[in-house]
């Protein structure tokens, strides 16, 4: 198999991965107040981002236009926010 057939193979296998978002209202409706930040890890991935403040940690998954956010302190979560998700 030549190079270009190798990345058109890599590029057709790895481009369902890359669609495939966590951020969906299925897992959105599985957070519930006290789970802790490894269990939301655990549903939601890596954030994209967290600010800390005090004992207040707060991250987002998404981007701008579609988004879960969750605010933990104590490493429990808290409060939930979501924007677009489907």
């Amino acid at each position: 198999m030549n190079r270009a057939a190798h990345l058109l193979l890599f590029a057709a296998l790895a481009l369902p991965l890359a669609a495939c978002s966590k951020v969906t209202a299925d897992n959105y409706s599985r957070l519930k107040p006290g789970m802790a930040y490894e269990d939301v890890r655990g549903i939601l991935g890596k954030p994209d981002k967290c600010s800390d403040l005090l004992a207040a940690r707060s991250c987002t998954w998404g981007d701008d236009k579609s988004y879960i956010s969750v605010t933990f302190v104590g490493d429990q979560a808290v409060l939930f926010q979501s924007e677009n998700i489907r």
